[in-house]
């Protein structure tokens, strides 16, 4: 009879020592999941910041392009006008509008290429924000109590039956 008290009750110890593990498994679990999430935001607010970086070295680029295209500019007035040409006709002037031409075109340029880079970043902050909302739902989902009642029940099954055939033995 002892035997049999013994074997029921490691049964029953071992179901509950399951469910403690199923616990804090599921806990773990949902810990990391949040913690993901946690780490996708920042991720987010990172990309956030580089795009807004580029955005600004962007428009510094074309501060910088377009000063130096005022020097040259006013390098050809200087040069044209010392020889004696007439700066706002013929050929005077056309070179002076194909610099300005230059200009806006290269300046154009610089800021699609810093709004094509911005928006890379902020494509990789949206995902990074996705990811965080699926972590946190999958996380939600997870109920440690709820997974450790559900390893005691499906465990008490087997003890109970053990019990049971062990009753019907004679053993008790």
């Amino acid at each position: 009879m002892s035997f049999a008290i013994s074997s029921v009750a490691l049964s029953a110890m071992g179901a509950v020592s399951g469910a403690i593990g199923s616990y804090s498994s599921a806990k773990s679990q949902k810990l990391g999941l949040e913690n993901q999430a946690a780490m996708a935001e920042i991720n987010a607010r990172l990309s956030e910041t580089s795009a807004q970086q580029e955005l600004i070295k962007g428009q510094a680029e074309s501060a910088r392009l377009t000063m130096s295209a005022g020097q040259l500019k006013s390098k050809q007035r200087t040069s044209l006008a010392a020889n004696g040409v007439i700066l706002n006709e013929g050929s005077a002037a056309e070179l002076q509008a194909s610099t300005d031409i230059l200009k806006e075109i290269d300046k154009n340029t610089i800021e699609a290429n810093a709004v094509r880079s911005a928006w890379g970043y902020r494509t990789q902050g949206m995902n990074y924000q996705n990811e965080a909302i699926a972590k946190r739902g999958t996380a939600s989902g997870i109920s440690p109590f709820m997974s450790a009642t559900s390893s005691l029940l499906g465990s008490a099954g087997q003890v109970a039956g053990q019990w049971y055939s062990l009753n019907k033995a004679g053993a008790f």
